[in-house]
């Protein structure tokens, strides 16, 4: 099975990069291509030489899956500085339509203003996607598949102070809307869990989030090191227009340790869970394996393969140079999970995924990658991963 990570582009909470001194000069994509054509192209190596001026990534992919069928898409970013002391600030957007009519547009954005006084965090999202799931539970089956489609649009907007060095906090609104929600039900006739949990043909989910950041991660579109933890508490209203009043947080904690030590590879570390604390949230707003605010989670697993209302995740990766120009590199991964299913249930099988991974240089000034992973997972789940950028 082949997965095409359709909403995925560089997943950026920007921050100075750490100048390195390279004795070979790296290279990208653009370069070979400047190499084939003959045309010169004096790109500058290092991250730091982004200005005010916006530097541009796109590229457009083709891909198949068996669930979308072909994929087309085109994914990019714009990286710039407001000043020389505010860290990067980027957008990154990703267009994608497949052969079975399913369209997404997700667009994110990260804004530092002058003296990284202010963070601006958005995430906005307009999705026309059939997508099965599969029940609640980490311990549920692949043969109780529910085929089910929907419209999704998504409004997130946050905004965080600087409190005091590499630490902020500030508050936002959030809003999720699914409509035209359907089921087509299990192959083998037994009720779905999406039908015992309660259905309904729209629901929306509106409240208020309570943020805190601290980053010290030397380059977050591509970190060598350092740390970084968010935890975002969101509270849904009724009064706000949501379906129903519920609680949530999600708490992401990521490390970045050079190993060998003198070495240039990395070992990165990925906490992320994602917890119902109080209510019932719709059914498709409780958390599930791909549909993190990163759309990261899960590899070696389709999309929405898990879902529940507690969701603890690990995951660990190798990140290692193949060629010393910094065009190709490779990873190792494994990650494991579990899920509740119901809230007040207890997390239930921790699943596994695992694989390697190709990188090829797809930007050196902002160090954006091309991602190319082949995860397995549990009961014969499989498939390739494409994405720009590191997946955390």
């Amino acid at each position: 099975m082949i997965l095409f990570r359709m909403s995925d582009t560089p997943k950026i909470r920007i921050r100075e990069s750490l100048t390195r001194n390279e004795s070979v000069p790296q290279k990208d994509i653009l370069d070979i291509a400047s190499g084939l054509f003959k045309k010169n192209h004096s790109q500058s190596d290092h991250v730091d030489s982004i200005t005010s001026k916006p530097v541009f990534t796109a590229v457009p992919a083709v891909g198949y899956t068996l669930q979308s069928k072909l994929v087309a898409t085109l994914s990019g970013n714009v990286v710039f500085h407001f000043n020389p002391t505010a860290n990067l600030s980027t957008i990154t957007a990703s267009a994608a339509y497949t052969q079975r009519r399913q369209f997404t547009l997700p667009i994110e954005s990260n804004i530092w203003t002058k003296e990284n006084k202010f963070n601006l965090v958005g995430d906005f999202r307009y999705y026309k996607y059939p997508q099965s799931t599969f029940g609640l539970g980490s311990s549920s089956e692949v043969k109780n598949e529910n085929q089910m489609s929907f419209s999704f649009f998504r409004f997130y907007e946050m905004i965080q102070k600087k409190i005091a060095g590499n630490f902020f906090a500030g508050a936002g609104y959030i809003f999720d809307y699914h409509w035209n929600i359907y089921e087509k039900g299990t192959k083998s006739g037994i009720v779905s869990d999406y039908k015992k949990y309660g259905t309904a043909s729209h629901t929306r989910s509106a409240g208020i989030t309570f943020n805190a950041l601290y980053d010290i991660r030397d380059n977050p579109i591509n970190p060598a090191r350092g740390f970084y933890t968010n935890i975002q508490y969101r509270h849904n209203y009724i009064a706000f227009g949501s379906t129903s009043s519920w609680q949530s947080i999600v708490i992401d904690v990521r490390k970045y340790i050079p190993f060998p030590g003198a070495s240039e590879n990395v070992l990165a570390l990925w906490s992320y869970n994602w917890l119902v604390l109080k209510g019932k949230p719709p059914y498709l707003d409780l958390p599930s394996n791909g549909w993190d605010s990163y759309s990261s989670t899960g590899r070696g697993y389709i999309q929405g393969r898990f879902r529940g209302a507690q969701m603890v995740y690990a995951e660990t990766e190798y990140r290692f140079k193949i060629t010393r120009n910094g065009l190709l590199g490779g990873v190792l991964f494994a990650n494991a999970e579990t899920f509740s299913a119901e809230p007040g249930t207890p997390l239930e099988t921790i699943q596994t995924g695992f694989g390697p991974g190709l990188r090829i240089k797809l930007n050196k000034v902002s160090k954006t990658n091309i991602s190319i992973d082949y995860a397995f997972g549990a009961h014969g789940s499989n498939g390739l991963f494409i994405n720009i950028g590191e997946l955390f």
